[in-house]
């Protein structure tokens, strides 16, 4: 099975929008071999719920984000993760710094690099903003880069899968 891990800052804004709007593509795109969740560099909001206002935006989706329990991303996760998003280019570089291996660094990527709008562009350019401080237009903007990058990374993991399964 693959994995993918979207990581933020206290896993409770845009990693948790991510985890769930990636499952739902992943899905409709008939790709359910796929373990998709999420995680914090920190662990300042580790057990707290998902902000309520990712989860209305989520829940308006039809999606249930409820249940979500923040927590924050260990190194001996790398060896059970293919597929590491950063969300901003802190993250980027703190889960680069953290990985204990290259093979493993390898594994980190920001989510927006799937998007085609900033895809040639450096990590540095593929950030979401947190939408903490924000209201919600600020998670409305936060899910539509996320939407954005979504297309490519559904087609990333067919061929990622396509080639663990020899086809």
């Amino acid at each position: 099975m693959y994995r993918i891990t979207a990581v933020s800052t206290g896993n409770v804004c845009r990693s948790p929008l991510a985890e769930y709007l990636i499952r739902r593509a992943l899905h409709a795109a008939g790709i359910d071999d796929v373990d998709v969740d999420s995680a914090g560099t920190s662990d300042g909001e580790a057990g707290s719920g998902a902000d309520p206002r990712a989860v209305s935006l989520l829940a308006a989706a039809g999606l249930d984000a409820s249940g979500h329990t923040a927590r924050r991303f260990a190194p001996e996760r790398f060896a059970a993760t293919d597929l590491v998003l950063a969300l901003d280019i802190d993250h980027y570089t703190s889960l680069r710094r953290l990985a204990p291996t290259p093979a493993e660094q390898a594994k980190v990527r920001m989510l927006r690099s799937f998007d085609p709008a900033v895809a040639g562009r450096g990590p540095a350019d593929q950030g979401i903003y947190d939408p903490w401080f924000g209201d919600e237009d600020d998670f409305e903007a936060c899910r539509q880069m996320i939407s954005a990058a979504l297309p490519g990374l559904v087609e990333h993991v067919r061929a990622e899968t396509a080639d663990a399964r020899g086809a």
